[in-house]
């Protein structure tokens, strides 16, 4: 039986629970909605702004709708807090919409992952503000 995992696994020490934040931020800059869905179980759970997303399946087309509309996307995670299987994440991300018009994002992610270090869990709680290109910051 192949069990798939994603390093590092919990329980998080610092080091871990930052290289987990850094290469979820790399994941997301891909914009690569199947490289994406694998760091999340099969079986995963997510609120995404007033979204209810469920299963990897869910995860990808949810990704591949999100950049079609958000375009030259581009975010920056950090470490808030952790404990043994569980993060919180702040972020921020700016986009441009189809009509030009940028956007910067803000954002709290709680995460849960399961004893092989994929996410199960992910709750995401994220504002939009309209900004001139001259003010974007990433």
């Amino acid at each position: 039986m192949n069990i798939e995992q994603k390093h590092p696994l919990p329980p998080f020490t610092m080091e871990t629970a930052l290289q987990k934040v850094k290469l979820a931020e790399d994941a997301w800059n891909s914009q690569d909605p199947e490289r994406i869905s694998k760091a999340y179980s099969v079986d995963t759970e997510w609120r995404n702004r007033t979204e209810f997303i469920n299963g990897r399946h869910e995860v990808v087309a949810f990704l591949q709708k999100k950049w079609q509309k958000e375009l030259n996307y581009k975010l920056k995670k950090e470490l808030w807090g952790f404990r043994e299987n569980r993060m919180a994440v702040r972020f921020e991300y700016e986009y441009q919409d189809v009509d030009g018009q940028w956007f910067r994002a803000y954002g709290n992610e709680n995460w849960e992952f399961d004893e092989n270090g994929l996410m199960r869990k992910r709750y995401a709680s994220i504002n939009d503000l309209a900004i001139n290109e001259s003010d974007r910051k990433l």
